[in-house]
């Protein structure tokens, strides 16, 4: 073969007609490939992310009962939870650099370490004696563990999906290992009150939560032998990295459709973590039950899985990010208004549970696919530092409406029907903040947010080559191969 000519592709013969100068549209479109082990891959990350999430919601749907068990109040078992995001925040900056500079093998293994310690220092930090035992501080040490690992998971299915995944299954992919956070939140509001009767079972269900993390560990640590496949799956797959920070913040500022994202989906995930947080302390002061606010979150969750599943594969075909965006964000803001209404209704079960499971199916279903959406209209940022800035914001955020929402809750003399087992607890103003405030940012974000999708068109650039000459090339090309 002349010097300079295109090697046939294996297990193929080139015909005497074909011309022997290269053609690089197609050279590209016939190296990119895909590996069965991306599937493992994406199953550690799944695994990791519900157990990370299991670790951070693991008091909340028992709160009344871990309050008395560590002889805290109920603002103290919310810091539990709230630790996550108050560690997430500075360390997330640094986490972006890593998943694009160090790779995704380094920061999955470290998160899956630092997740395993977490688990396990909640059980075994106090002496053998005491084990039993467990002191506030010794729990928080482990829930700060925890909270250190999550920015090291959370932020790593957009990477992943972009450098195991072809186009026609990123958002899917992005969807899948996305949704296995809100799956871990699901097992949390099932198990902690299936587990947790009275104080003393604490431990128990504490172990039984550490024992998961360490066995995803293991597979992280030896199942994951690489970043990134041998080839890359698609165009922007070959350069996905990232500029200097510093560079990137500038891009980032600049973007004025990413500006709207990042506040206005940061606060629908600010709002998701409260409702998450606070459904067992908003519902039992109208006679709900922790079991029947386990049930309400564990719809919450399973119908947003649902949606997301539904939502992720029309948006890889149709690829209509924004729209679908902003129609789940509408119904999404429907359903808050909704829940801060039937939430204040005692002996209505059947709305109340109702309206959790329609809050669940739009607003979850969107999480992934806003994070391809900040992607494809960030581009060429990489992904961990665009999803990864939007997630931070959605952390201070969820801060701040915490700060807010507990400082107008009032204290009630007295409530007949009542389940919370101490200091009951008016959430009636608190509800009506939150559904507002979700409604003007949707209606900021429908309103003000257009974007071109620029990852996708510079994938049509790269592999086709200019608008005018990519369909006949590559046809031209395929043709001369067919003769």
């Amino acid at each position: 073969m002349e010097d300079g000519a295109e090697a046939p592709p294996e297990g193929q013969t080139v015909p005497s007609n074909v011309p022997k100068t290269p053609n690089e549209e197609l050279k590209k479109l016939l190296s990119f490939k895909v590996y069965k082990r991306r599937w493992f891959v994406l199953l550690v990350l799944c695994l990791l992310n519900c157990s990370n999430a299991t670790l951070w919601l693991t008091f909340a749907p028992v709160a009344d009962v871990s309050a008395k068990y560590l002889n805290v109040t109920l603002e103290e078992i919310d810091w539990l939870s709230l630790v996550y995001m108050v560690v997430a925040i500075p360390l997330s900056f640094g986490t972006t650099w890593m998943l694009d500079t160090l790779g995704l093998r380094i920061t999955l293994i470290l998160g899956a370490w630092l997740n395993m310690f977490g688990g396990l220092v909640r059980f075994f930090g106090e002496p053998a004696e005491l084990q039993f035992t467990i002191k506030y501080p010794t729990v928080m040490l482990g829930q700060t563990l925890g909270a250190i690992a999550q920015p090291l998971i959370i932020f790593t299915p957009t990477k992943l999906a972009a450098l195991w995944f072809p186009d026609h299954q990123r958002a899917t992919a992005n969807m899948i290992a996305s949704m296995s956070n809100p799956l871990g939140i699901l097992l949390a509001n099932i198990i902690s009150p299936m587990m947790v009767k009275t104080p003393t079972q604490i431990p128990t269900l504490l172990i039984a939560y550490a024992g998961p993390a360490c066995f995803i560990c293991f597979l992280a640590t030896v199942g994951i032998r690489s970043s990134s496949p041998p080839t890359p799956p698609s165009a922007s797959a070959e350069s996905s990295g990232s500029e200097p920070f510093v560079q990137v913040i500038k891009l980032l500022l600049r973007n004025k459709a990413y500006l709207i994202l990042l506040l206005c989906f940061g606060s629908g995930i600010a709002v998701f973590t409260c409702f998450s947080m606070l459904l067992q302390q908003i519902l039992c002061v109208h006679g709900y039950t922790n079991d029947f606010a386990g049930i309400c979150g564990a719809l919450f969750i399973v119908f947003g899985i649902v949606g997301a599943g539904a939502l992720g594969l029309y948006v890889d075909k149709t690829k209509k990010f924004t729209e679908a965006t902003k129609i789940n964000m509408c119904f999404a803001a429907l359903s808050c208004i909704a829940f801060s209404v039937v939430s204040l209704m005692p002996h209505q079960k059947v709305a109340v549970a109702a309206v959790c499971s329609l809050f669940g199916f739009f607003g979850f279903s969107i999480y992934s696919v806003a994070m391809e959406l900040s992607v494809e209209c960030s581009y060429p940022v990489g992904e961990a530092t665009s999803a990864g800035l939007i997630f931070i914001s959605g952390q201070v955020q969820s801060i701040l409406y915490m700060t807010l929402l507990q400082a107008l809750t009032k204290r009630l003399a007295d409530s007949p029907l009542s389940t919370c087992g101490g200091v009951v607890l008016s959430w009636k103003v608190p509800m009506l903040v939150m559904a507002g405030l979700f409604s003007f940012f949707t209606c900021c974000f429908v309103i003000f947010f257009h974007t071109r999708y620029r990852r996708m068109e510079a994938e049509e650039q790269a592999t086709y080559g200019t608008k005018e000459s990519s369909v006949s090339t590559v046809s031209e090309s395929v043709a001369s191969v067919e003769k």
